[in-house]
């Protein structure tokens, strides 16, 4: 016989923990995480570091603590966690196809939380000429093998990227005795916060190098030597401007990848510009029932942020259950339009009167103290939202009240959502 739940989370990390937590609180008794590692909590479990929990908790605390606050609310729930246990497959009819220490199961959720989290992109994926030697890694990973297993990776190491697991690894492969020797990024300003850019590289003297990259691996057996050019606008190397670091060590941190593998199995629309599922405000896929959440939507900078869009998602998943499906009504399109990477949700319903909104968005390029976010239908400019300054390297957010929509109807076109700078009149 088939076992069936009220709602199954798929993924045991920060988002499925936090999902999970408030469909409790929201009313549901019958809820099951399953999590492929022996342990719950994701990748905070190697993020020893602090400066997590600051935004949703008000205080500093570093990943394993971060993790343990929703590991223990579990505890105090009635909701079952299977840890060890690999998702196979997931059906658009939300049954979930498992393999574990118990053998094969086919289970069923009235709803879906898929909490998959994300991956690091590769060597292969960068196409960069010369040898395969060993000293080549991601920066997730030489942060597993330090923080989880007590191994060095090196004595001296160069950054490929600077993304903010790459901007921590250099601060810790630093305080372990490895001189680490440039951080290298090919765009003409950093990818990661910019606190990490100062705590991490400019507090221990790393040199971070834009627009420059890695164009060749040199090594026998073990890497000996890093190629590195300046590149132009077009991000195509300038031959003359090459630096040779002797070095046996280098990591990449060159962007992260939604896992959504069961989604689009499962015949779930993909957002082509964030790789995630394409979803409504309140994180439903293009299939009823079955939700989006964390970095398996939308990779996030913080993992407070994570948490908070998590929540919602267990929300709306257990008032699917609860209260069935969201009636059915036009929705607008939300459209990533002038110097912007993308928008999440990709639809919004029209709410009542009570409710608002928020979207996550990404600009393409820092913009500084004129900038501002414009919302706009048509030639019809609905809303501006002024900003202090955007980086891509910070995720931001604005909140729509209902009432901004009231008058707007879906079928005279997309929202779209802009970032600009004012020009500032001369003195």
């Amino acid at each position: 016989m088939q076992q069936c739940y009220q709602m199954i989370v798929i993924g045991g990390g920060p988002a499925g923990l936090a999902a999970a937590c408030a469909a409790w609180d929201r009313g549901l008794r019958s809820i099951l995480v399953i999590e492929r590692d022996k342990y719950p909590g994701g990748i905070l479990n190697q993020c020893i570091h602090s400066g997590f929990g600051l935004q949703y908790f008000g205080e500093e605390l570093t990943g394993p603590e971060y993790a343990d606050r929703f590991v223990c609310r579990l505890r105090n729930t009635g909701v079952q966690l299977l840890t060890e246990t690999s998702v196979l497959k997931l059906t658009k009819d939300r049954e979930v196809h498992i393999s574990s220490a118990d053998g094969y199961q086919v289970l069923r959720g009235e709803s879906i939380v898929l909490a998959t989290g994300c991956r690091e992109r590769s060597m292969g994926m960068l196409s960069i000429p010369g040898s395969r030697p060993a000293g080549i890694l991601t920066a997730g990973a030489a942060q597993a093998y330090m923080n989880l297993m007590g191994f060095s990776v090196g004595k001296r190491a160069v950054i490929l990227g600077s993304g903010d697991v790459g901007l921590i690894m250099a601060r810790r492969l630093t305080l372990e005795g490895t001189q680490v020797l440039a951080c290298l990024e090919l765009q003409s300003f950093p990818g990661g916060l910019a606190r990490n850019i100062q705590q991490c590289l400019r507090d221990f003297d790393i040199p971070l190098l834009l627009n420059r990259t890695v164009t060749e691996v040199r090594g026998d057996g073990r890497l000996s030597q890093v190629v590195s050019m300046a590149v132009d606008q077009e991000h195509k190397p300038i031959p003359g401007s090459e630096i040779v670091f002797d070095c046996d060590t280098l990591l990449l941190s060159v962007g992260m990848i939604p896992e959504n593998e069961l989604a689009a199995a499962a015949g779930i629309p993909l957002d082509p510009r964030t790789g995630g599922a394409l979803v409504y405000e309140n994180n439903e896929t293009g299939i009823p029932g079955i939700f989006a959440c964390g970095n398996g939507l939308q990779v996030h900078d913080l993992a407070d942020e994570v948490t908070e869009e998590s929540i919602r998602a267990g929300i709306a998943a257990a008032d699917f259950v609860l209260h069935g499906p969201c009636a059915e009504c036009d929705a607008f399109q939300i459209s990533a339009g002038q110097n912007l990477r993308y928008a999440v949700p990709a639809k919004l319903r029209k709410h009542p009167s009570d409710t608002k909104a928020e979207l996550s968005l990404r600009v393409q390029l820092p913009m500084g103290e004129a900038a501002r976010l414009s919302l706009s239908q048509g030639r019809r400019l609905v809303a501006r939202f002024p900003r202090a300054c955007m980086s891509p390297g910070k995720l931001e957010k604005i909140t729509l009240p209902a009432s901004l929509l009231e008058g707007l109807d879906p079928a005279d076109g997309p929202l779209v959502i802009s970032a600009s700078e004012e020009e500032v009149a001369n003195p």
